[in-house]
């Protein structure tokens, strides 16, 4: 399934403008809070689509100091699994539940989940968001973030836009796509910049706060500004083969893979590098993709720094992950929706498509950077976003709490999945989740806390992680894997012993297969429904 909206421009601004009256300038706040006592601070950084090699901290060769800076004084979880595309991992990550629980019949967020926001939020935390939300795809008033517990809200509902004039931009609970008229906007800047002014905001309120940073890099298209693309310019001359060997050597030195696994082969679709045609174009594709990269993470570094210069940084949980795998979508020419604009903010038409005479990076151009980067992105997994494969569901997870972590630099190969940063999240605020909200009751959370983990120890690890979405289904049970694309034939993998899902078991052992598949079935049925219904939710 291609990721689509299903709200167009036109009706967005509909119901942008319906709600802008009725927030002059912000988002409503709670009338009084709690003292802040002792609990931490809560910084949640999200990017999108990209693969579990790409970072340097992992193995890859993008710059990336400020998240490497990150994993030498927290903790890198190597066996973390999100779900395969964009709206499911966001509603995991704000419900702690997955998504039989936290996405309602027409896509948005469920009204029976209370999210992370929500929750801390009457427990006393400022909320803040700045990025993408995606989670408002039945077009409905009360989904959008500040009716979703959060206080300030700057970004974009949409899944996807240009990164010169984003589609869908809000401030608070107005329209605001104003503000990419100024000729130096860039929506990873501007994601960066409003971050560190609500942060600003909760550290002048001397009271702990919670804030969700959610940037679209490295989503398509292809926008960087040539400043940022010039320091990789040749350094993926050697083409995508070269690079996922080199990739994987670094991956099993650093300790990110278990050396035993195999690398997957390359994509049948994609040609050796020896044989593609199109070299120049292939490389400004990838000089691009790390370019937006490189941008994301030194906004992430002046987040850093203003807590290290505020005395918060101690006392202060970040996290950062991926949403999914890296994408393999090929944008091609004749692919329309209402995150495409026509024309760049000075009149000239955007061309569309990914067409090797032009190339990639500025604003009047909208591109992907295709099958074959995203197999290296992917290193050393099988397959892409939309895809329940490892490659499409296995990314980083970093978490960095200094008052809390024992071993600063240390990795772990305890499995853990996005279900788990919510009650994560609860649990280092010293709080627990309502059983009900705002009168409604709301279903439990599916997850488990990592904080025994960030400390040093152990804890039980799941029974069975479940996933179905788009292309793939799947379901793991302690070291197997049973997984398939769409509605073909199960597979099964041992993932102790075959990590990259080479070598498929599920003819030599059918009762497992019968066995694993029926646990699917069983929680695809989803969770018995909670009463009463929610009531609709109105705009404050």
């Amino acid at each position: 399934m291609i990721e689509t909206q299903s709200l167009d421009r036109r009706r967005f601004l509909e119901i942008a403008g319906i709600a802008a009256p009725l927030a002059a300038a912000r988002c409503s706040t709670p009338n009084s809070r709690p003292t802040q006592g002792t609990r931490p601070n809560i910084v949640v950084i999200m990017s999108d689509d990209m693969g579990y090699s790409d970072l340097g901290c992992y193995g890859g060769e993008i710059e990336t100091p400020n998240l490497d800076r990150l994993a030498s004084e927290g903790v890198r979880f190597t066996r973390f699994y999100t779900n395969n595309m964009c709206v499911p991992t966001r509603a995991s990550l704000l419900s702690g539940c997955y998504t039989t629980k936290s996405l309602g019949p027409e896509g948005g967020i469920s009204g029976n989940i209370v999210t992370a926001a929500e929750a801390l939020g009457v427990a006393g935390y400022s909320t803040y968001m700045s990025g993408k939300w995606h989670l408002a795809n039945d077009g409905s008033r009360e989904n959008l973030p500040c009716q979703r517990g959060f206080d300030r809200f700057f970004g974009t509902t949409l899944g996807a836009c240009s990164f010169w004039t984003p589609a869908s931009l809000m401030l608070d609970n107005e329209p605001a796509e104003h503000l990419y008229l100024d000729p130096d906007f860039y929506y990873t800047d501007a994601i960066s910049n409003y971050a560190l002014d609500f942060m600003q905001e909760g550290l002048d309120k001397q009271e702990p706060f919670f804030l969700y940073v959610a940037y679209t890099a490295a989503h398509w298209p292809l926008h960087a500004f040539e400043e940022d693309i010039a320091p990789y310019a040749g350094r993926y001359s050697g083409g995508w083969d070269a690079l996922r060997d080199e990739r994987h050597e670094r991956m099993k030195n650093l300790g990110t893979v278990d050396p035993a696994w195999k690398l997957s082969p390359r994509n049948p679709e994609v040609p050796s590098w020896a044989d593609e045609p199109h070299k120049a174009w292939q490389q400004r594709r990838m000089e691009v993709y790390a370019a937006q990269i490189t941008r994301m993470d030194q906004g992430i570094g002046k987040l850093l720094d203003l807590l290290d210069e505020s005395g918060e940084a101690d006392k202060t949980l970040v996290v950062f992950q991926i949403d999914n795998g890296g994408c393999h979508v090929e944008y091609a020419p004749d692919r329309k929706g209402p995150y495409l604009p026509e024309t760049t903010r000075d009149g000239r038409p955007v061309i569309p498509g990914n067409i090797p005479n032009v190339m990639p990076g500025p604003e009047n151009t909208y591109q992907s950077y295709g099958y074959g980067w995203a197999n290296a992105s992917n290193t050393p997994f099988r397959l892409y976003k939309q895809h329940d494969h490892e490659g499409g569901i296995t990314v980083p997870l970093i978490a960095r709490w200094p008052k809390a972590i024992s071993q600063p630099g240390s990795m772990t190969g305890q499995l853990a999945h996005v279900i788990d940063l919510m009650p994560t999240f609860l649990d280092a605020a010293g709080i627990e989740q309502p059983s009900e909200f705002e009168g409604r009751p709301v279903h439990a959370m599916d997850g488990a806390s990592l904080v025994p983990i960030l400390r040093g120890g152990t804890r039980q690890p799941p029974g069975e992680l479940y996933w179905q979405w788009s292309r793939g289904r799947a379901v793991r049970q302690g070291r197997w894997k049973l997984v398939a694309v769409r509605n073909s034939a199960w597979e099964l993998y041992d993932l102790e012993t075959d990590g990259t899902e080479l070598h498929d078991r599920a003819g030599e052992m059918p009762g497992r297969v019968a066995a694993m598949e029926q646990l699917w079935n069983t929680w695809k049925a989803g969770p018995t429904p909670l009463s009463p219904e929610p009531s609709p939710r109105a705009l404050e």
